[in-house]
């Protein structure tokens, strides 16, 4: 379990981490997205222990990590992006030194046993060095859980990695969140979308959204951009006097041209224009064909929260 509440990290005039509030439950995957430079590795390194914050709360498997950084390691397995190996060990040999290191009890079969659910045990006697990137990722990840954390962070796990890697090692993530409370972050959204129960998304050190795929969707829905697609929209002229007719509406603030669709931002974040402009298009006599958010995947959602977040501190 994760319990995050109100968690800065500043360096010196520089606010890195700004107030982040979330949550990590056992059993569930929860995805952390965020632009580079948006505060999630140095939130990452603070739940794993391994950089103090400024102030706020942060609980992990029960532990303070103000007060007990040391107990916390003990029941957390991080990997970094960069994941530190000895290339010229073997994995076997690489895991019986990071495991002596944690006292773990019965070690060289724990040890072969965790490269078993890693699908490298058939590897355990090759150097590290001749081993592709996607198994030394392995190898790490066997190293994170050799003492069988409680909660496991990952950083950008499958960075590098060619397609299939990345397929097994999000099978293995998925697995892995049946039994453990698992935090990765990742900038491919679409493998968030289909591994993770929930998402926290950050930006510029504070959380900008968070909660499930789908929630995330029916939040966006109202003042969201919103697609719509009318027959007949072929010709320029046509399209430019749909664009201005909406474009007048109260709850539209301005209203663009997409090939075909137009695409209509609210006037505010707390309304949903739909209704007045289906109202609107049957008043003109026009054929309604589409008219939905655009908020539909996790992309989408991003760059939309992402956004929002941008201008709204622009405007202060």
């Amino acid at each position: 379990m994760i319990e995050v509440e109100n968690l800065v990290k500043q360096y010196g005039d520089f606010i890195a981490v700004n107030g982040v509030t979330f949550s990590a439950k056992p059993g569930e995957v929860t995805g952390f997205l965020g632009p580079n430079g948006a505060g999630k590795t140095t939130t990452m390194r603070i739940l794993a222990g391994y950089l103090p914050p400024t102030s706020g709360r942060a609980m992990v498997a029960g532990q303070n990590v103000f007060e007990n950084s040391l107990a916390v390691r003990q029941h957390v397995g991080y990997l970094p992006e960069s994941v530190p190996l000895y290339r010229d060990m073997t994995p076997l040999g690489y895991l019986t030194y990071v495991g002596e290191i944690r006292g773990v009890s019965n070690l060289q079969a724990r040890a072969l046993q965790t490269l078993e659910r890693v699908g490298l045990h058939e590897r355990a006697y090759n150097r590290i060095r001749n081993l592709s990137k996607g198994m030394k990722q392995r190898v790490g990840l066997a190293s994170v859980l050799l003492h069988d954390p409680e909660v496991i962070i990952l950083d950008e796990p499958t960075i590098g990695l060619d397609p299939l890697q990345v397929e097994e090692l999000r099978a293995l993530i998925r697995e892995l969140g049946k039994n453990h409370t698992v935090l990765f972050s990742t900038h491919i959204l679409s493998e968030a979308e289909a591994v993770c129960d929930n998402i926290v998304i950050i930006n510029q050190g504070e959380i900008v959204a968070k909660g499930s795929p789908a929630t995330l969707r029916s939040q966006l829905e109202s003042g969201g951009r919103i697609l719509i697609r009318l027959d007949g929209m072929d010709s320029g002229d046509t399209r430019e006097t749909a664009r201005l007719t909406l474009e007048k509406l109260d709850e539209i603030s301005h209203v663009v041209i997409n090939d075909e669709m137009l695409i209509a931002t609210p006037a505010r974040d707390d309304i949903d224009p739909r209704p007045v402009i289906a109202r609107t298009v049957i008043e003109q006599g026009w054929d309604l064909i589409e008219l939905r958010a655009l908020a539909v995947d996790l992309e989408e959602i991003f760059l939309e929260v992402t956004r929002r977040t941008s201008n709204k501190q622009g405007a202060n």
